[in-house]
């Protein structure tokens, strides 16, 4: 993980366990905004404001068209009115790594809109995060890469790294998203945690549970309770199962604040 500034060129687009970063041109605003309700009484001396409740957004979506059999986003995207599960994580001045930041979420598609001279482009906007499915006491959308998206084949043994250091232990819950793009076999994707960066056990909770390579592509999220202890590190971790060799996932986590 690298620290700094970057630029687009190495943002990432993945949703509902497809990566769509070969045809997307731009996303955003990524957007997390709260409602603000002002009021005074007659003593105050100035107008005062409390904070409602935010809106979470992935903004709009510019692409090529592309009707690739089974993974071009034309056949992925075509249509609205969908739940999508979104992750973009943004790689610092390089493809995305452990510990890079992740913006992420389920949202509405509200569209599907082709344009454009030249090149065919599509354009998506989505909605703010879906009421659809099940509710999450979590207003935050921003949190750190696990896992690029890469070919895993093993356990997760790695100690020492320090790439996914909060600095401290957290109290607060948090919450998972994974994309499993392909695989063979069963598997089963997780996070360990560590209070020390050396001894590794699972975190409550977060695992996928047993995900069949029939049902790949596959993406969702896996939510901690609001109190949940999640310690100061985190890794990735995976189980195999029935005629596992290989899983191709990005995994993320938000800790609850």
């Amino acid at each position: 993980m690298a620290t700094g500034r970057t630029v687009t060129k190495y943002s990432r687009f993945y949703m509902d366990g497809f990566d769509l970063s070969g045809d997307v041109r731009t996303f955003g605003p990524l957007a997390q905004t709260y409602d603000e309700h002002t009021e005074a009484a007659l003593s105050d001396e100035c107008k005062n404001a409390l904070l409602g409740h935010p809106l979470v957004s992935v903004g709009t979506l510019d692409a090529f068209m592309d009707n690739t059999v089974t993974t071009g986003l034309h056949i992925v995207a075509a249509g609205a009115g969908v739940v999508r599960n979104v992750m973009c994580p943004i790689g610092i001045r390089a493809a995305p790594a452990i510990g890079d930041p992740v913006f992420m979420g389920q949202f509405e598609q509200l569209g599907y809109q082709q344009s454009g001279e030249g090149y065919v482009g599509v354009t998506i906007p989505f909605g703010p995060w879906s009421g659809r499915p099940t509710s999450y006491a979590y207003d935050q959308p921003w949190g750190h890469l696990l896992n690029p998206l890469t070919a895993r084949t093993a356990a997760n043994t790695t100690t020492g790294s320090g790439l996914n250091d909060n600095g401290a232990s957290s109290a607060l819950g948090g919450y998972m998203m994974y994309q499993v793009t392909s695989g063979t076999g069963a598997v089963t994707i997780s996070i360990d945690d560590s209070a020390d960066d050396s001894s590794y056990g699972a975190l409550s909770g977060a695992t996928t549970g047993e995900i069949a390579d029939a049902s790949v592509p596959q993406a969702g999220i896996v939510a901690l309770g609001k109190t949940a202890t999640v310690k100061q590190y985190l890794r990735w971790q995976l189980a195999a199962g029935g005629g596992f060799s290989t899983v191709t996932f990005a995994l993320a986590f938000v800790r609850g604040r």
